[in-house]
């Protein structure tokens, strides 16, 4: 969904509303919303977080999947509370498939490197 919103240029009301086609519990429904509507409204201090941990990148050049799921682990880890291992997992499992051969490696690095504020 971040994807088409990036890429695609999409509506994210509409890329939810299609990707709940497939049925998904009231629970499922309200975690994804949360999660892509959180990421969306605070890319920015999010990017705030990743770019320094960044080594001879910035945000704009890194592959968009990259950028997508750092943002969306982010997210996660400071507003959710979702442990940091699982989110660091989901994240290192999206890039490996869907972004490049390195892109695994390369999340769980940055991810491992994230020191946020302890709530």
């Amino acid at each position: 969904m971040l994807f088409a919103v990036e890429v695609g240029r999409r509506d994210p009301s509409e890329a939810l509303t299609e990707a709940f086609e497939q049925p998904v519990t009231h629970g499922q429904e309200l975690f994804v919303k949360e999660l892509v509507f959180g990421t969306l409204e605070q890319a920015e201090s999010i990017d705030a977080v990743i770019a320094p941990l960044l080594k001879d990148w910035t945000i704009d050049r890194l592959p968009t999947i990259d950028r997508l799921v750092l943002r969306m682990a982010v997210y996660e880890l400071s507003t959710m509370g979702t442990p940091r291992a699982v989110a660091i997992n989901e994240a290192v499992d999206l890039a490996k498939k869907f972004s490049t051969a390195d892109s695994g490696r390369f999340v769980n690095g940055v991810l491992s490197r994230v020191d946020l504020p302890r709530a």
